[in-house]
């Protein structure tokens, strides 16, 4: 993609966004505290939820990539062997594996903001390998260029997942933010 989604301000979802959400999953939303990203199309791309989920059950995925479009193509991305790539590149590049730590930090950071999950990792594999390329895309949208060196990676090899449209139905989500 020549460019990436810019970044959008973190929003309090609507009822709207849990249609969309509902849609793009085909489940509610569990934990779901904010959107963290939006789409070029307007629709929810990327949620933050909560570390512990309504039951208490841990959920360390902070940021969780919603577009199916986009977890498609990551997918894809996946199975082409780019996370062992990506991995064997932080164990012989210290320059990446220290921007790679950072990165970790950042999330565990921005996780025990919301509430502090003693022991456990950040996600996607971070720090010392790519375990999800999902996570990573999610955490860069979420916080920015220039944080998660892999997840921008990733992102600059995706194609512009919104180009053909919104991956769901504005019109019935925004009609569910309507009778709300």
């Amino acid at each position: 993609m020549e460019t990436p989604p810019p970044p959008t301000p973190r929003t309090e979802p609507t009822d709207a966004d849990v249609e969309a959400f509902k849609q793009q999953l085909g489940r509610p939303p569990r934990g779901l505290r904010a959107i963290a990203h939006r789409c070029p199309c307007g629709a929810p791309d990327v949620v933050e939820t909560a570390p512990r989920l309504p039951d208490g059950t841990p959920f360390p995925t902070t940021y969780y990539l919603t577009c199916p479009r986009a977890a498609s193509a990551i997918g894809t991305l996946e199975a082409n062997g780019v996370m062992k790539e990506m991995t064997d590149r932080l164990a012989t590049d210290p320059e990446l594996a220290a921007a790679y730590r950072a990165a970790h930090e950042d999330y565990i950071a921005r996780r025990d903001a919301i509430e502090v999950l003693a022991g456990f990792p950040s996600a996607g594999g971070m720090p010392d390998r790519v375990k999800c390329l999902h996570v990573l895309v999610a955490h860069s949208l979420a916080a920015g260029p220039g944080v998660n060196p892999l997840g921008d990676e990733a992102i600059a090899m995706l194609p512009e997942w919104w180009r053909k449209g919104p991956c769901v139905d504005l019109s019935v989500a925004e009609g569910a933010g309507a009778e709300g």
